[in-house]
């Protein structure tokens, strides 16, 4: 039979911001595309809503760092109304013994001084270090990573010439930096940093960065490379820096929602994909949920890895050993996020009143030994009793989120299990975990508690259920060795394309991972397009 015309050339399931990046680049390039969403608006996890009367905030990513200039300039994505502020400082960490670290803004070497002169002399050869090693990640973010063929030479050779330029990159660091490197891939953020610094409340603001979405220990193997992987970004120019989408997160996904529509872009939302239509072993289109057939010469997803091969694809079109590799791949995040609205600003012990480390994100584990404790506990229990919270407030950098006098604060938690022990369910403790984070808070800014006047909850459950994050994994899964690069998702696909001809992924399960950057989006595209008619 002959297979029917398509209506669009490309469909992309998913319009969170890789897929509106991706469905961006093949307009550009003259492609029909029509972008799927489940949701009634696009944005995936990066999307700002009104959760309390007068109040609004990013409801599940909430920061911006990763998001790739290139990305930003592509997509002209000022033009289409982002605006991206710098935080005046990266981070705040009260201590036990009511003092506190504050870094950034051009003064950590003499807050770190307060703690340990050894570590503010260490400080700038750390960073150092590290930059050289971000700049290579950097290089690499908007690469294919090679691929692993079982086809012949014809399929090879372009495989080697991509390993042979990184090859190249890789040269032109010093052994010294080469044995940075594989330190970071291949062990722990705790062992890393001890072999640096010495003062607790440093290594507990740069470890943190090593647990983010990583349900692990500051010392499990593979968590300096998650610390890396929160080190590569810049905002406004500046590397390394963190910064504020005004509006929320959800400016950046509208802005981007505005550049897919200003290419002709189609954009569907409140229509969910329930099947991927497979005619002679190629991917021909999507069946909605509501029955209609979308065809197309090509289908992107760009939703989880496991959402895509285990519930869209028929299991008869995929190998055994590819099915079972998928059912195998890691997702789970010991993440509970949390919005809430406050009559007014926190204020803590260690630093009473206003000031611009309020802008900061501040940090409640003052130790690694605690974000140690946190994962055995959460792993015993279900949540950790002794919690470790990040909170940023971004009403301090914009207005438009809060009532006057009023504000709003994101809760960025950890460690809670991402699915309970012992036949629990997230549904019935989802409210006594939230009343622990506000507790863990409130226990460094007294007050606290009493100004919450509404609040928002998304337990790892709530991700998965409204996001699509398997395991709550705010990187559509784990970060480690054997899933990253050209193993994202797995060996043999890391090249965005999928194990069925005229299918393909652009989400956060390829390379780079998680975070809102847009380089999957972007990578995926490149594919696409090189590939022409195949």
């Amino acid at each position: 039979m002959a297979l029917r015309a398509a209506d669009s050339d490309a469909v992309i399931i998913g319009g969170g911001h890789n897929g509106l990046v991706c469905a961006a680049y093949l307009a550009k390039a003259g492609r029909k595309v029509t972008v799927l969403e489940r949701r009634g608006v696009t944005g995936g996890a990066a999307v700002t809503e009104e959760f309390h009367p007068g109040f609004r905030n990013s409801v599940a990513s909430y920061t911006v760092s990763l998001l790739n200039p290139r990305v930003i300039a592509d997509l002209d994505l000022h033009r289409h109304g982002l605006r991206i502020v710098n935080r005046p400082f990266a981070n705040f960490l009260p201590t036990d013994d009511s003092r506190y670290l504050l870094t950034g803004g051009g003064g950590s070497i003499a807050e770190v001084a307060k703690f340990s002169a050894k570590d503010a002399a260490a400080l700038p050869a750390y960073e150092a270090q590290l930059e050289t090693i971000a700049d290579l990640l950097r290089d690499l973010v908007l690469e294919i990573p090679p691929n692993l063929t079982d086809g012949g030479w014809r399929d090879a050779i372009p495989e080697l010439l991509g390993a042979a330029r990184l090859g190249n990159r890789l040269r032109r660091l010093t052994m010294d930096e080469r044995r940075v490197l594989l330190e970071l891939f291949a062990t722990s953020a705790g062992e890393f940093l001890d072999g640096w610094f010495e003062s607790a409340p440093l290594k507990a603001v740069l470890g943190f960065d090593g647990i983010v979405g990583n349900y692990a220990s500051p010392y499990a193997a593979g968590s300096a490379y998650v610390l890396l992987h929160h080190v590569f970004g810049e905002v406004n120019g500046v590397k390394g820096a963190w910064g504020h989408a005004i509006g929320g997160m959800g400016a950046i996904t509208q802005a981007m929602t505005r550049a897919c529509e200003a290419l002709g872009v189609t954009i569907r939302t409140d229509c969910e994909v329930a099947e991927v239509v497979v005619e002679r072993g190629r991917a021909t289109g999507v069946v909605t949920a509501a029955g209609d057939t979308i065809r197309a010469g090509r289908v992107v997803s760009n939703v989880h890895p496991r959402i895509l091969y285990e519930r869209l694809v028929d299991p008869h079109h995929l190998a055994d050993g590819f099915r079972a590799r998928i059912a195998r791949y890691k997702s789970g995040s010991g993440t509970f996020r949390m919005n809430v609205a406050l009559s007014e600003l926190p204020s803590f012990t260690c630093k009473p009143g206003p000031g611009d480390h309020l802008s900061a994100g501040i940090i409640m584990a003052p130790s690694l030994d605690y974000m140690e404790k946190a994962w055995i506990d959460a792993r015993q229990t279900g949540w950790s009793k002794a919690p470790i919270v990040e909170m940023l407030i971004p009403s301090t950098l914009d207005d438009s989120l809060a009532p006057a006098g009023q504000h709003v604060a994101s809760l960025f938690c950890q460690h809670v299990a991402p699915e309970l022990p012992n036949g629990m369910h997230w549904d019935d403790h989802r409210d006594t975990v939230a009343d622990l984070m506000i507790a863990t808070v409130d226990k460094a800014a007294p007050g606290f508690a009493a100004s919450v006047l509404g609040r928002q909850i998304k337990s790892p459950l709530d991700l998965e259920r409204d996001f699509g994050l398997i395991g709550g994994d705010i990187f559509h899964g784990k970060l480690t060795l054997d899933q990253l690069f050209s193993a994202r998702p797995m060996l043999g696909h890391g090249n965005y394309r999928g194990p069925l001809r005229g299918l393909y992924m652009c989400g956060a399960g390829t390379h780079p991972g998680g975070g809102v950057t847009g380089a999957p989006g972007h990578n995926a595209a490149r594919a696409i397009l090189a590939d022409g008619a195949r």
